[in-house]
Parts: C-alpha cells; sequence; structure tokens
C-alpha cells in the first residue's frame, strides 16, 4: 500500500520550479520581449549601419556591442523586472505566492534565475547579431576577459535586479511602470551606451560615470574593445549599486 506523506518538495525544487515558472513567463510576454530582446537588437543593427552617432575610431560596432550588453541587462533585471513585480504585487499574485512553503527570499531567488536564463537567450542573440555586422572584440578569447566579462554581467544583474525591485515593491504599480520606463530611456542616452560619456561636459562625465548603467557599458567596453584586465573600478561601482539596491529592497519591500 502507498503511504500518504504529505509536505513541501525540498527547497532547491521549488526554486528552480518557480524560475522554471518565471522564466515562461517572461519569453510570452509579448511587451517584455519588445523591451528586452527587440529594442536592443534594433539599436544595435540601426546604429552599427547608420552613421548617426559619433563612437570614435574604429568600426561602430565595436563600441556598440558592450553597450548594447549592458542594455539588454538593464532592459531585463531592471525594466522588466520591475514592471512585472509591480504588476504581480498589485494584483495580489505575490501575497498569494508568500503564503505557499516556498520562502520570500526563495522567490526572489527564482526571479532572479529567470533573469539570468533570459540574460544568457539575449547575449547570444546579440553576440551573433554583432559578429554579423563585423565585431571583433580584443582579447575575448583569454581567461581574464571571459571572466571579467562575466563577473561585470553578474553584478550589473544584481545590481539592476536590487533596483528594480525596490522600484516594484514601494511604489503603484502604474508610478511603476512609467518610472521604469523613463528612467530606461534617460539611461539609455545618458549612460554610455549608444553616445560616448565624452561627448558630454566634463562636470557631467563624473557624474554619469557612477550609474550602474555607465559602469556596465564601459566596463563591458575596455575588455571587449581595448582589451583591458579586469576592470576592478567599474566592478565597485556595480557593487557598491548591487548592496544598496539589495539592502534596500529587502527593508522596504512591500508584498501588498
Amino acid at each position: 500500500m502507498y503511504t500518504p506523506k504529505p509536505g513541501a518538495a525540498p527547497l532547491p525544487r521549488m526554486i528552480a520550479a518557480q524560475a522554471a515558472l518565471e522564466a515562461r513567463m517572461l519569453l510570452r510576454n509579448g511587451e517584455q520581449l519588445l523591451l528586452t530582446v527587440v529594442i536592443p537588437t534594433l539599436l544595435l543593427v540601426l546604429f552599427s549601419t547608420v552613421d548617426i552617432v559619433d563612437t570614435g575610431a574604429g568600426d561602430a560596432v565595436d563600441f556598440l556591442a558592450p553597450g548594447i550588453l549592458a542594455l539588454a541587462v538593464m532592459s531585463t533585471a531592471f525594466t522588466g523586472q520591475a514592471i512585472a513585480t509591480g504588476f504581480e504585487r498589485r494584483y495580489g499574485v505575490l501575497k498569494r505566492l508568500a503564503s505557499s512553503p516556498l520562502p520570500r527570499w526563495g522567490l526572489m531567488t527564482a526571479k532572479t534565475a529567470s533573469v539570468l536564463v533570459t540574460e544568457i537567450l539575449q547575449v547570444v542573440l546579440l553576440t551573433v547579431i554583432a559578429f554579423a555586422l563585423g565585431w571583433s572584440p580584443h582579447g575575448a578569447g583569454t581567461f581574464t576577459s571571459v571572466l571579467a566579462v562575466l563577473l561585470l554581467l553578474i553584478a550589473g544583474t544584481a545590481a539592476f535586479s536590487g533596483l528594480g525591485l525596490l522600484m516594484a515593491g514601494t511604489l503603484k504599480a502604474e508610478a511603476t511602470l512609467a518610472a521604469a520606463n523613463l528612467v530606461f530611456l534617460l539611461l539609455l542616452v545618458g549612460g554610455g551606451v549608444i553616445i560616448p560619456l565624452d561627448k558630454f561636459p566634463s562636470g557631467a562625465q563624473d557624474v554619469l560615470g557612477l550609474l550602474p548603467i555607465s559602469a556596465l557599458s564601459d566596463g563591458l567596453r575596455d575588455v571587449l574593445q581595448h582589451g583591458a584586465g579586469m576592470p576592478w573600478g567599474d566592478l565597485g561601482i556595480l557593487a557598491g549599486w548591487a548592496i544598496v539596491g539589495l539592502a534596500a529592497a529587502g527593508k522596504f519591500f512591500r508584498w501588498e
């Protein structure tokens, strides 16, 4: 005879199942795909093939590809996650999930894991397109450069994820929608993604260089365009934003 054995599944299995669900929901959302995949792809192709912005010496794609990779991370970990989580909070989805056997920190871990899955797909797609446009990253095959890129992407994801969850957990859903899209547009223009920071006034450069999108795009550009070593300064900026954002989100996030 079979003996019933009710109880929650092991924690790793619960987190994996929730992460898979979050990833499927994200990939099925047409508006989110437009923001996270289509827009970065169009920007990469447009500005690489049409001489609109002066990106300095060399091919435009060599400057743009690292910045667009940074933009993809921001669009998924910050903008997309903030909007989706904000409306889940408004409609009571988070409240119901918080009452499940999955702990709240496990839910946030699952959300972060689903973001990483989406980012992997983004990076692969954008890298293939960039290579098709003639991108030739320097030092991309060395262990140090690969490690540097991975650390930058992980730190950038943590920084933007913390800021996105903080926004989603403190503002109303409609305010989150407006604010997240506004921040996306402002950082797209002023974060060194498409327009080099040296095109801005010297005083503004110092401030803009401290933004997480600037640190991520500059760090990736130093490694992939200029063949530099580990970008400790940019990693430090991203780590600072990640610590502040995640700590603030953990303290001020409201589930209802």
